[in-house]
């Protein structure tokens, strides 16, 4: 069998394309909790009111028990993600009040762009919603204006690159 250079060009893409969904999935903090002075998270009023998760609510499939319409945080969301080989992703998230989302993501840098819709899921006490599309699977966490990705253990980034992982709500 004979490996032309545009198949070889090809492998390198896609594998470039799930390193980077790896990476995605394995390097997220949580920066929606307030910090105390040790720098431990601390409840926010929403989670002392008992709207936080609770055992139940760890399941991945577990839903909202709470009435929480889609309208409050619909919207278009963009973050330029890091990348091992490019100059940065460039996505753009946009969240529907049907339920459903479309993500776009441009590899800067490159002459690539990834797009995917699907519907979403409440999980978590509707904290986290859960994109789900053909090549889309993905977890965040919902902020005030703001979305921030978990990783693959459905925790929010909180090291030095957090910011590299919050999505902004744009003005629309």
């Amino acid at each position: 069998m004979i490996i032309t250079a545009k198949t070889l060009t090809i492998i390198k893409h896609r594998l470039t394309f799930f390193l980077f969904l790896s990476f995605l999935f394995s390097a997220c903090v949580d920066l929606s909790k307030p910090r105390d002075e040790d720098g431990a998270a601390t409840d926010t009023p929403a989670e002392r009111q008992g709207h936080s998760g609770n055992s139940a609510a760890q399941d991945d499939e577990s839903t909202t028990d709470v009435s929480v319409n889609p309208s409050e945080f619909e919207g278009t969301y963009e973050a330029t993600l890091p990348c091992g080989d490019c100059d940065g992703v460039h996505t753009i998230i946009v969240i529907n009040n049907n339920h459903t989302f479309r993500i776009s993501s441009e590899y800067l840098g490159k002459n690539k762009k990834i797009e995917d819709n699907g519907p979403f899921k409440l999980i978590e006490n509707a904290s986290i919603i859960h994109l789900k599309g053909t090549d889309t699977d993905l977890k965040l966490k919902i902020g005030e204006d703001k979305l921030f990705q978990l990783d693959k253990d459905d925790q929010v980034i909180e090291d030095e690159h957090a910011k590299d992982f919050t999505f902004e709500k744009k003005d629309t």
